[in-house]
């Protein structure tokens, strides 16, 4: 591990985190299936993460305020500008490696 103080992994784990949601806003042409397919994860999964740990922290926060975060606007609102039809092949890829409860 490395030399830093906890405050410093945090900061530097903040801006990881800062630069990942705005690549993301920038990249709205690749889908979230396609997130999901390659990574396990998608936009949605992170603002998930993002208000669990709110929650966790005692801050009372909902999915829309959680997805307004990641996606920089409306969820719905997003979805209109930027969500394509999932083809066949892409559900076909979600359904072969999807997380089984």
């Amino acid at each position: 591990m490395s030399d830093l103080t906890p405050q410093q992994q945090l900061e530097f784990e903040a801006a990881a985190f800062r630069r990942l949601v705005s690549h993301l806003r920038e990249r709205s042409d690749v889908q979230n299936i396609d997130l999901m397919n390659l990574a396990g994860f998608c936009r949605n999964c992170l603002s998930n993460w993002y208000r669990d740990a709110a929650n966790a922290a005692g801050v009372d926060m909902d999915k829309e305020a959680s997805r307004e975060i990641v996606y920089g606007m409306p969820y719905e609102e997003w979805r209109a500008l930027n969500q394509r039809e999932a083809s066949g092949e892409q559900k076909a890829a979600y359904e072969a490696s999807k997380p089984r409860e």
